[in-house]
């Protein structure tokens, strides 16, 4: 566990940042990109749980998820398994049983709670897909990494439906249907 005795160091002032292993890597650098999304991501989760009228204690399991996917990034040991996927899925599952089914893509909002866990999901999303990227340019990226995030941005969207009165206050897509 690090001990933060000071905020600032200095050390990133000339554009490096220092990696688990203690290598610096310039800012600029995928990997920095990705865990400033997870970063993101991991904050806007903190908003969002402020609404979502749910036991939080999942928001926070997977708030440390994404946490030790920033070590695992960093340069440390993979904690992310299958079975905190396993566990998104399980609660998904749960909440689908009561959920109605989608007839049209959704758009996000509806309710106050329910449009934060759209912003989440979104930012979840942006950070799968450069995650993806990362994959793509560094053989050596688990690919549990991009598992985690895509399941994670599925759970969102369940958690907005069902913030959204089971999906029965979600504002459906019309295509075409543009007004000015």
């Amino acid at each position: 566990m690090p001990k933060l005795d000071k905020i600032y160091t200095r050390g990133g002032d000339e554009g490096k940042t220092s990696l688990a292993d203690g290598s610096r890597v310039s800012k600029a650098d995928p990997i920095i990109s990705l865990l400033g999304h997870l970063d993101e991501a991991n904050s806007y989760l903190g908003v969002a749980a402020c609404y979502i009228g749910l036991d939080r204690s999942m928001i926070h399991e997977i708030q440390n998820g994404l946490f030790d996917l920033g070590a695992y990034l960093s340069g440390a040991k993979l904690n992310v398994t299958q079975g905190m996927i396993d566990r998104m899925e399980s609660e998904m599952d749960r909440l689908l049983k009561d959920q109605i089914p989608l007839t049209s893509f959704i758009l996000p909002g509806g309710s106050e709670a329910a449009a934060h866990m759209h912003v989440a999901r979104a930012i979840v999303r942006r950070a799968e897909t450069h995650a993806v990227f990362v994959m793509e340019q560094e053989e050596n990226l688990d690919p549990i990494v991009v598992k985690y995030l895509n399941r994670l941005s599925d759970l969102l969207f369940v958690w907005a439906r069902q913030r959204n009165n089971r999906g029965l206050n979600d504002i459906l897509w019309v295509p075409g249907r543009t007004e000015v």
